[in-house]
């Protein structure tokens, strides 16, 4: 399993108080090898339901991960994004993570439409319950959500804040020296 052994060599830099993992499906750092991204897409093919009408992703790193999904399902893909481009029924986010605040935006997704939300990575949550409540706002029925990898420590409780399904690739604990993959889904 390449995401595992590629997390387990990952350099960790802190950012405040926090133990940040920086890789390259998380980060895109140093570059993001195909194999590595196809095992992801694979795995999250097996993992979850593809039988929806869009696959949903937030900007940026969801975007490599969404982009094979597309391509391997045929199902189209919306990218929420970090710019307003002012689109009628563009609805606006706000993410607030564990380092930042900022606003998100959702632009195309029709009412009654079924989705699967995908991410590169679940930390805080602040992302995930806002998007999830945007996604609602449009009448989309949100079906799961695929994580490559999990740094929360609440999985448990963002899932029954949400009220759906997360389902997470690896769940990995990042400590100053070394990152512990703590659970491995494959």
């Amino acid at each position: 399993m390449k995401l595992e052994e590629s997390l387990k060599k990952a350099p960790i830099v802190k950012k405040g108080g926090y133990n940040y993992v920086v890789h390259p499906i998380t980060d895109g750092i140093p570059y993001i090898e195909p194999e590595l991204l196809e095992e992801v897409v694979e795995r999250m093919l097996r993992m979850g339901d593809f039988n929806v009408d869009r696959i949903v992703t937030a900007e940026a790193m969801g975007i490599p991960i969404a982009s094979l999904l597309s391509v391997k399902t045929g199902i189209s893909f919306t990218i929420i994004r970090k710019r307003s481009y002012g689109l009628e029924g563009e609805i606006s986010v706000e993410q607030v993570t564990g380092y930042s605040k900022s606003k998100l935006f959702i632009n195309g997704m029709e009412p009654d439409s079924h989705v699967i939300f995908v991410d590169d990575v679940l930390s805080t949550g602040g992302t995930l319950v806002a998007v999830v409540q945007a996604l609602r706002e449009t009448g989309a029925h949100l079906k799961e959500i695929l994580i490559a990898v999990d740094k929360s420590e609440n999985r448990e409780a963002m899932e029954a804040v949400v009220g759906v399904p997360i389902k997470v690739l690896c769940r990995i604990r990042a400590y100053e020296d070394h990152v512990e993959i703590l659970e491995s889904n494959e």
